[in-house]
């Protein structure tokens, strides 16, 4: 309701009211035809006339003024939908790292999160209607009252299949928490098989009965754990309804009984059977309402511990600024690091340096903690223990986005932007989204220019197939705009290129990393950049100052390309076993 007034306050109100006097409309009904049926019994024609011309405007009220309430309540649903929807990207977005898009924990709730968000309509629509309940039930009591202190215990047992309700949600939603991971990886495995990009291998290797059988026993797994707790929150729901049941007889034998016993008239009983019917609706739709606000609760639970989140893996206070270029280097210094939630150390007392000016290479076998550096670097994690500094001065000290704007990046996994090939490239310095010429000259530094000639409307083509009019590029035509992007920053302290060129055979990718190398050089001799090409290719980074080889988490061998084969070690032994491999 307050992310709802905070939208649209003249909106709320409005409705507010409105549906208090549409909830205050039903019990005012059976009022007024009390009273009318005594006026008749008693023969008094025009009092009975009069009433009955109450209960017909009484009857409008309460038919449509809840229905006029929708209007815009309704439309302010609609508005926090679309805040919430802002403050999710915001949030998962935005915030200083990768943690939470990286933990299957975190990954099962934010799934979670993203449905419950769009049924923030439906919980607006059920706390409406529970505020026109309240009043309708606060107007019943006094009604029923009216007739018999005894009746009062009628709202009060309606109260126990609402608290049975509350006890069945919460085992539907432990149920949902449970399943959350299967319906996920179920879900996975529907956008793998409706999606176009992976429609070519699913077709070559046959995989759609697979995909089909494996879809089908996930959502059994999950239809076993959500079917036992609908078994078992309906048979709660269940005996909460028979209690009332129970009371709503005992309420109207009361009343025929006070009216036989001369206690009460004709027009009390039906009073008592009405308002008696009504409390009936009022509990059934109290129920309901319950459980839609309860899913939404815990979307805006899980909404505040994404805010929680978020708020907690901020930075620290920066205290220095980013120095416009470096002098000596980055220092790494016993550093050591575990992924949060995995008890597992991926990087083991890392003492390195990266002169200024330098050019370095990091290789290593897949998993051995090469991309571990780079985030690190990135601060898209800070160390578990140990420092990285430059010049002496630790990297967490610098403002993040400070930081973060004087490197450039080319990642292995790139995102494909699917707008204007112009800022496809221009979005990696948003300064210069628009600028032909500062596109056209990173386009030129990563060698990747010929993508641009071979679209028919240049920098201006709309890309993607979600577009009608988009085009659609290969994999390496997305990877060279990607190693554009990468480039138009003119002048970082940081270049980093982790596998951006994966999709290349060795000699190309040789060659591309030597033009980083000389590009990097460049730019080194001007602002001390360091540029660090990550590789699990030895053959491709001989070009480079320092080769940084990485094995289990650790550093085991620095060097150039000459002294790492003079020594022996396990730069050379990998360095000879894939040459050998490329020369068969």
């Amino acid at each position: 309701m307050a992310a709802a007034w905070r939208d649209s306050p003249g909106r709320i109100a409005v409705s507010v009211v409105l549906m208090i006097l549409g909830g205050a409309a039903g019990p005012l009904l059976a009022l007024a035809l009390k009273n009318g049926i005594d006026r008749a019994v008693a023969g008094d024609v025009p009092g009975a006339a009069l009433t009955g011309v109450l209960v017909g405007m009484t009857a409008v009220c309460a038919l449509m003024l809840q229905h006029f309430a929708f209007i815009p309540y309704g439309e302010a649903a609609d508005l926090v939908t679309v805040t919430m929807d802002r403050e999710l990207i915001e949030l998962a977005g935005g915030s200083a790292g990768l943690e939470h898009h990286e933990r299957a924990d975190y990954a099962d709730e934010i799934a979670l999160l993203r449905k419950e968000i769009g049924q923030y309509a439906d919980a607006l629509v059920g706390l409406m209607t529970l505020l026109s309940l309240g009043v309708s039930m606060a107007f019943t009591a006094w009604l029923l009252a009216s007739v018999s202190p005894w009746l009062m215990l009628l709202p009060v047992a309606a109260l126990l299949p609402v608290y049975a309700t509350h006890r069945a949600q919460d085992v539907q939603n432990g149920a949902r928490e449970r399943s959350a991971t299967v319906s996920r990886q179920a879900r996975n495995l529907f956008e793998l098989g409706t999606k176009a990009a992976p429609a070519k291998e699913i077709r070559v290797f046959r995989l759609q009965d697979e995909f089909r059988r494996r879809h089908r026993v996930l959502w059994a797994d999950e239809g076993r754990v959500l079917a036992r707790a609908e078994l078992r929150s309906a048979l709660i729901e269940a005996a909460g309804q028979l209690a009332f049941s129970a009371a709503y007889v005992a309420a109207v034998l009361l009343s025929l009984r006070q009216a036989i016993a001369g206690h009460g008239s004709v027009g009390s009983v039906v009073l008592v059977i009405v308002l008696a019917t009504q409390v009936n609706r009022q509990v059934n739709s109290a129920l309901e309402m319950f459980r839609r606000l309860q899913r939404m609760t815990r979307g805006m639970a899980r909404l505040r511990w994404l805010r929680d989140l978020t708020a907690a893996q901020q930075p620290p206070p920066a205290d220095t600024e980013v120095p416009e270029s470096i002098r000596t280097g980055i220092r790494f210094t016993d550093v050591a690091f575990a992924y949060p939630g995995t008890g597992r150390t991926s990087l083991h007392e890392v003492g390195l340096t990266l002169p200024a000016g330098s050019t370095v290479a990091i290789v290593g076998e897949n998993g051995a903690g090469k991309t571990t550096l780079v985030k690190l670097l990135c601060r898209f994690y800070d160390a578990t223990a140990g420092a990285i500094d430059l010049d002496g001065t630790d990297i967490s000290r610098f403002p993040l986005d400070a930081w973060r704007a004087r490197i450039a990046t080319g990642f292995q996994d790139f995102v494909r932007f699917e707008v204007a090939a112009r800022h496809t490239v221009g979005v990696g310095d948003l300064p210069f989204l628009n600028d032909d010429d500062a596109v056209l000259a990173a386009l030129d530094r990563a060698d990747a220019a010929g993508v641009i000639d071979q679209l028919d409307q240049g920098l201006a083509t709309q890309l993607g197939k979600t577009y009608a009019d988009g085009r659609e590029l290969s994999g390496g035509q997305w990877q060279k705009l990607a190693l554009g992007r990468a480039m138009m920053r003119e002048a970082p302290l940081l270049l980093i290129l982790d596998e951006p060129t994966s999709a290349l055979d060795a000699e190309a990718e040789h060659q591309l990393f030597e033009r980083y190398a000389e590009h990097g050089r460049r730019i080194g001799q001007a602002h001390g950049t360091i540029t660090v090409l990550v590789s699990h290719r030895f053959s491709t980074v001989k070009m480079a100052d320092l080769i940084v080889v990485v094995a289990d988490g650790r550093v085991v061998e620095a060097g150039n390309h000459a002294a790492l084969l003079e020594s022996g070690g396990a730069y050379a032994s990998l360095y000879g076993l894939q040459a050998a491999a490329y020369q068969s």
